[in-house]
């Protein structure tokens, strides 16, 4: 065929293979390879941000050189854009994985669908988040059935490079469980998961670092109220230590469940940990922070949601964070480490009884008969506990009244 002259179907059709593959020339960069072992590829050729590409179009004569054409067409319309075709069409693929239902987030969703109807509400939220901020965006894509190891460990290595090795581990065993599902489900053969046994150092047992030196609380609270950081965060920080719930209930905390007139905040069963309702007396300093708050979320649901999405609520990771920034290392001070700063100090500084302080915690207190007590039990003098609380908190802010720890007051 002379140089420089387009295709013919005639010429495509009559290419003999050769002992190295060779290729006839269409134009516009779009010609035919032909194999060794006969079989004849189109191929386009092009440039996309200096680099030079290929994209293949199918087989001949199952394409034929007329829909050869037109796909070097679609192609040419697309770099127009400023677009990739190569990659434009490996997200299609990708896309079409996902609809067929063996991508590791279809199978991860449907796990999770299947079995976190009979996990706590604040559990399955935790998970959901993991599995949407830590897995999917790496691994969600890809099917499942063709994860090794490797990958996931680098995608496990993400998550344990910010600190966050609780976890890591924890976004490990999830992924045990989805690709054992996924065997059971017959569309995987093997776990990568358990190849990565010890592969992550374990993690530190004890309790929530926390601050319970009450100088120290003064000047925590004064660094929270300086947070230069987001107006949500800043309220957050703020009602932590007033509130002192775990910090999967605070983030969560919905306007449907705080009653303003009654001065509560009444979180049900499936939101606690313990799966028993709790009422949070709510403190003038409390009310005055969700007055602050209520123009902002108070139309929707929760009273924390994430700056993206209004219907979800604030990230897991966002107290923790917001005390890194404020210059509390993970060893000093953690979200959850306002729950010990209170029950240290409303015992061993003011004096409360310790029955009120348990039960407003949330833990499990019992009677003489070992009987759980309900939830409205010592709710009048926990209301004045939790009032006296925060006023003890306004005079460590200030410097007043700061009393030792070694010192408790009388019951």
């Amino acid at each position: 065929m002379p140089p420089n002259m387009p295709l013919s179907d005639m010429a495509a059709r009559n290419a003999k293979p050769r002992e190295k593959a060779y290729k006839l020339s269409d134009a516009n960069s779009l010609y035919l390879q032909v194999e060794p072992n006969g079989s004849k590829l189109w191929r386009l050729k092009y440039r996309f941000n200096g680099k030079e590409k290929r994209l293949s179009f199918g087989a001949y004569p199952a394409v034929t050189l007329a829909q050869a054409r037109e796909r070097q067409l679609d192609a040419r319309h697309v770099l127009g854009n400023d677009v990739d075709p190569g990659e434009l069409k490996k997200h299609a693929k990708r896309a079409a994985v996902v609809a067929g239902g063996n991508t590791f987030e279809a199978v991860a969703r449907e796990w999770f669908l299947k079995f976190s109807s009979g996990w706590a509400a604040s559990h399955s939220a935790k998970v959901l988040l993991r599995l949407e901020n830590d897995l999917f965006p790496w691994l969600g894509s890809r099917p499942v059935a063709s994860i090794e190891a490797d990958e996931l460990l680098a995608t496990i290595r993400r998550i344990e490079s910010r600190g966050a090795l609780d976890s890591a581990h924890r976004c490990l065993g999830y992924c045990s469980q989805i690709f054992r599902y996924a065997i059971a489900t017959a569309r995987a053969k093997r776990n990568p998961a358990a190849d990565l046994r010890g592969a992550l150092p374990p993690t530190k047992g004890g309790h929530f670092a926390s601050i319970t030196d009450p100088e120290k609380v003064g000047e925590l609270l004064r660094a929270i109220d300086g947070y230069e950081g987001a107006f949500l965060t800043r309220c957050a920080l703020r009602l932590a230590p007033l509130t002192f719930v775990r910090p999967g209930e605070l983030r969560t905390a919905e306007w449907g469940h705080v009653d303003l007139r009654a001065a509560e905040w009444r979180i049900p069963a499936e939101r606690m940990k313990m799966r028993e309702d709790l009422i949070v007396p709510l403190s003038r300093q409390a009310m005055g922070i969700l007055a602050e708050l209520q123009p902002l979320t108070g139309s929707g649901q929760y009273l924390f949601p994430t700056v993206q999405c209004a219907t979800r609520p604030m990230s897991e990771n966002t107290i923790n964070a917001a005390l890194r920034r404020l210059g509390y290392a993970g060893d000093e001070m953690t979200g959850h480490g306002f729950r010990a700063m209170a029950r240290t100090l409303l015992d061993e500084v003011l004096g409360y009884r310790v029955e009120w302080i348990e039960h407003q915690l949330a833990h499990e207190v019992k009677d003489h008969n070992r009987r759980a007590y309900n939830r409205t039990v010592f709710l009048r003098g926990r209301k004045e506990m939790m009032q006296a609380w925060a006023d003890f908190l306004d005079g460590l802010r200030v410097r007043k009244n700061v009393i030792p720890i070694t010192s408790k007051a009388a019951a």
